[in-house]
């Protein structure tokens, strides 16, 4: 039996185990995926050596930059993003890692588009973020990062009306808002969002997080990050079994 698996930190509530071990039974497929939930990038290797028969690995928040380094290969899309959500175990035990994240917002995101402007806000700087500013690239976008660390990025203290108004996609890159802290968003001015506005959030537990409901009520168009995992785990499932 092929195993799969999702490392990452806290990761009960995870999409990737229910999606694929559905998958996997809806198809009659004699396949495993369990949960590798690590405290620290560190335990890594322990899971290759005791992991029989493992194929491939979905990565999370936290790891998505820290993998890398035990990695022995990246796709060029994924040395270009600088993060990693899809490790393939090949044939020689050897591990290549890839991004699917950016393919999955990226084609999620096109069913919005036209925007009156392609100018966007990343909220956090995360693994997560890279990929998002990738396909944001590939769109055409100008977009800036927005985060609390003092890394050359917009500060959120520093979001004005003007700054609001004149980018019309801002997406929530960080984990404010996920199950259970329900209450929790990022801390931009929301009066000042549009109707013109879209308002993603990679976050899918809840269905609609406090980011979005603030935005909806200002008459913004919204999307939680359940399209875009589907689109990404599809993308994961080419590239193992490729």
């Amino acid at each position: 039996m092929s195993k799969f698996g999702l490392i990452g930190r806290n990761i009960d509530y995870s999409f990737s185990k229910s999606f694929f071990s559905e998958k996997f039974e809806r198809e009659n497929l004699a396949h495993s995926y369990e949960n590798f939930d690590i405290p620290s990038i560190e335990n890594f290797p322990d899971i290759i050596s005791e992991t029989n028969n493992l194929q491939g690995i979905n990565v999370t928040i936290p790891y998505k930059q820290s993998v890398i380094p035990f990695l022995d290969s990246l796709d060029e899309t994924a040395e270009k993003i600088g993060a990693v959500n899809v490790i393939k175990v090949l044939d020689d035990k050897k591990l290549r890692g890839y991004n699917t994240d950016y393919f999955g917002f990226q084609k999620s995101l096109s069913h919005f588009l036209p925007l009156k402007n392609r100018k966007a806000l990343i909220l956090g700087k995360g693994g997560a973020s890279k990929a998002i500013a990738y396909a944001l690239d590939n769109l055409g976008f100008d977009f800036q990062y927005v985060s609390r660390r003092d890394d050359g990025c917009l500060n959120y203290n520093q979001l004005d009306r003007e700054t609001v108004e004149n980018h019309l996609l801002i997406v929530n890159c960080t984990p404010l808002g996920t199950f259970p802290n329900i209450m929790d968003c990022p801390d931009i001015p929301y009066q000042f969002v549009t109707p013109d506005h879209l308002l993603f959030d990679l976050i899918y537990n809840p269905t609609e997080t406090k980011f979005l409901k603030r935005g909806r009520l200002k008459g913004a168009r919204t999307s939680n990050g359940k399209d875009m995992l589907i689109l990404q785990a599809e993308k994961a499932w080419e590239i193992w079994k490729s």
